[in-house]
This record gives C-alpha cells, structure tokens and sequence, in this order.
C-alpha cells in the first residue's frame, strides 16, 4: 500500500526522483516496474505495471461502443508510459503527461493505496482546499461509501 504526500521537484529534463523510501518498496513489489499515465482529473498516476495491467484489462473488457469507454482509454491508456527509475530512482514524465497535467517544478507525490496520483503543487493545495469544503455526510447517501465510517 502506498500512503502519504511528499513535496517533490520536477528537473528541467521533466525527471521526477522517486523517494529513497518508495524505491525500496517499489523495487521489492514491483521489480521497480511502473506505468505512468494522465487521470480525468488532471494530474498523473504512477502505478506498479501489475495494478496497470488489470486496469487495462478491465478498459479493454468495456464495450467499446460505448463513448465514456472511449474518454477512459484515449487518457488512461493513451497517455500510458512505462518507465523504470534510472540509477539515480529518477523517472522520466513526458512533456505529453506534464502538459495534459499541468505539472511544473513542483509536484506533490501522494500514496493512494495501489497507486500514486502526482499533482502539480498548486493543483495539490487547491484540491486539498476543496476537500475541506466536502460534505462527510454524504458518503451516508452513496450506496458506494454508505458503509465507511472514521
């Protein structure tokens, strides 16, 4: 599981460096195999290659028909990079990813269990800002959450 937001910097190379800690579990979970690609809400996510392919194949299983299968494989697997941190636990976002993101110099790396989401800092605050304004109560109100409890 990764958990937790780490305040990084992006080099002028478009190289973010994965965290000491993170390498660790990375190398051990996933050989330090990842799968970078853009999310609908304008920030990256790394995952471990395994989480990645059976998101895939779940895209891939969705009627094809369909428009919103077509909006979820044109971002999630249109912009997918697999990279692998180099020897100094760098990986490379590509000016595509950073673009569609809006990531800058400065990122926030946050854990959200099997994956990490990365957002640029300003987006990161903004979006930490919303969630003080969300309403608890109505996690009661979607069959989804109804059950979560703090």
């Amino acid at each position: 599981m990764f958990r937790g937001t780490q305040l990084l910097n992006v080099d002028a190379k478009g190289r973010l460096a994965i965290p000491a800690s993170q390498r660790s579990l990375l190398a051990e979970y996933c050989d330090s195999k990842l799968i970078v690609t853009a999310d609908l809400q304008r920030c990256l996510i790394v995952y471990p290659e395994p989480h990645f392919a059976e998101v895939e194949r779940k895209l891939n299983a969705m009627p094809t028909f369909a428009e919103a299968t077509r909006v979820l494989q044109r971002i999630l697997i249109g912009y997918a990079t697999a990279v692998q941190p180099d020897a100094q636990g760098r990986i490379l976002l590509s000016p595509s990813q950073r673009d569609f993101a809006g990531i800058g110099k400065q990122v926030a790396l946050v854990g959200v269990g099997n994956r990490y989401e990365l957002w640029d800092q300003g987006a990161w605050q903004e979006k930490l800002r919303e969630a003080e304004t969300f309403d608890l109560e109505s996690l009661a109100n979607d069959p989804a959450t109804a059950d979560f409890s703090l």
